[in-house]
């Protein structure tokens, strides 16, 4: 099984070895308010399905995650959302930027719980939504989160995340894109970006977080 080292070289680390400033005080899942430079750059290889196919064990994996043969998106994830065509933001974020990262679950009752790694529990880092399959290995996620102010807890924003995903044919990965929509607390829109989105599949084999 490829591991997530050989998939993410160490050297366009080491060239973006840069940060994403977002503030503490606001800046929820899925809030872009705060977005600041400089930013952090997604991480390589994650846009590329892995070679092969899959096979033994992690084959007799896929074909329980939908009760069939075919992939299916049920599963763990690791996932990044990458700035795209947002230079024109204020502040403008660079294509390529690291807008947010983390682990997703989606279940097979069509519902997703993510895990922000690209914001502090205290303004909010977990949020759900839901999820349809709109043609062959091509899936919509309906993404909802709260964003608070983490020093009196105050919430600031709500924020709707939609995506456009597809599988690739071994399902161990996926590309597709994602916008976001952050709205004020009295449902006025406040902030919109788009880019695209990847992900890789974790599995009990998974070593390298």
């Amino acid at each position: 099984m490829k591991t997530l080292s050989r998939m993410l070289p160490t050297a366009l680390t080491a060239v973006f070895g840069l940060t994403l400033m977002v503030s503490t005080a606001n800046a929820g899942c899925g809030d872009l308010t705060t977005l600041q430079a400089p930013f952090q750059f997604a991480k390589a290889g994650w846009d590329q399905a892995p070679s092969g196919e899959a096979s033994g064990q992690e084959g007799a994996l896929q074909a329980h995650w939908n009760g069939s043969s075919d992939p299916s998106i049920v599963g763990l994830w690791q996932i990044q959302l990458v700035s795209k065509g947002n230079t024109t933001h204020n502040p403008a974020i660079p294509d390529g930027a690291l807008i947010d990262f983390g682990y997703r679950q989606m279940h097979s009752d069509q519902t997703e719980l993510l895990n922000s790694g690209g914001h502090a529990p205290a303004t909010e880092n977990f949020c759900m939504g839901v999820w349809g399959q709109s043609g062959f290995n091509a899936y919509l996620i309906n993404h909802f989160a709260l964003s608070y102010d983490a020093t009196t807890g105050t919430l600031t924003n709500t924020v709707n995340i939609r995506e456009n995903l597809t599988l690739s044919p071994s399902g161990d990965s996926y590309t597709g894109t994602f916008t976001i929509d952050v709205y004020d607390t009295k449902g006025n829109h406040v902030d919109h970006l788009g880019g695209t989105a990847n992900g890789t599949r974790l599995t009990v084999d998974s070593t390298v977080p």
